[in-house]
Formats: C-alpha cells, structure tokens, sequence
C-alpha cells in the first residue's frame, strides 16, 4: 500500500467502499475528522489516482440480470497487434463487467452478466467473431454468495 496512505486515509476508504454517497460531513464525522481536514485527504487520494470516481452498486438481479459466467479464454497469439485487437474487442462488450489476464491454464477470465442462456449465446457469438481464440469454456454462476466485495484495507 501507498506509503502515503495513513490509518485515516485507510478508513476513509473503508467508509467509501460501503457507500460512496455519504455526505462529506457524514464522512468526516464517522472517521473523527473536521469537514475540512477530511476535504484535504479526500483531493488527495483523488490526486494520487487512489479514488477513481464513484460508482454505485446496483442489485442486477432486480433489472433480471440473472446469469453469471465465468469465460476462460485460451489463445496462440501473443504478439502486441493481436493482443490490442483483442482488447479493443472484449471492451466493446458491454456484459462483460469483469476481464483479466490470468497465469495457469487459461489465458484471460472474463465476468459477463446477462439476462439469461440466450442473451448469453449472443455474446458469446460475438466474442468468437472478432478474433481468432484457441479454446473458449463458460462456467456458469450458480450462486452469488458474495459480489463485489469491499478491498481489504
């Protein structure tokens, strides 16, 4: 962790992580701070590329986001132009919520959140069509016990 980032610092994140809309002064309050003491830490952290913005968790099983898949990927390419390629094209697909290049078996895991098995063949024909992969397997969530997790600070 960033040598810069003190105890307060730590729990001011904390604080964000379970909800980023408390007020400033609900925020300074919970972390023992003044409103402007909490301010200065908090352009801080943006300054430092610490904080990216605030995002809000959405309950994607009431909008019948229902299916989970876990895509493993496996490739031939490694050169630099293929491997743009297929960023550029994984990015354009807005149910993929989650993209890693991993180490072991597999090459890269994508998170994709659909409707459903049909809604998820679509994706996956369009994944297939923009470039050339080795081997594609889908493991499909069939439980979220945790989702999106605070970082442990």
């Amino acid at each position: 962790m960033d040598k810069n980032v003190d105890h307060l610092d730590r729990e001011i994140l904390k604080a964000l992580q379970l909800d980023a809309s408390l007020s400033q002064r609900d925020l300074a309050e919970q972390v023992g701070l003044s409103q402007n003491a909490c301010w200065r830490r908090l352009k801080a952290l943006n300054e430092k590329g610490i904080l990216k913005g605030s995002t809000a968790r959405i309950a994607r099983q009431k909008l019948g986001l229902d299916l989970v898949v876990f895509v493993m990927l496996r490739t031939r390419h490694h050169s630099a132009d293929w491997l743009m390629q297929f960023r550029r094209h994984v990015l354009t697909i807005p149910e993929v919520v989650d993209f890693h290049r991993i180490g072991g078996d597999y090459d890269y895991q994508l998170k994709v959140v659909t409707e459903d098995m049909a809604r998820y063949d679509q994706v996956y024909q369009r994944l297939i069509a923009g470039v050339e992969l080795d081997s594609v397997t889908s493991y499909f969530a069939m439980e979220t016990i945790a989702e999106a997790r605070p970082l442990p600070l």
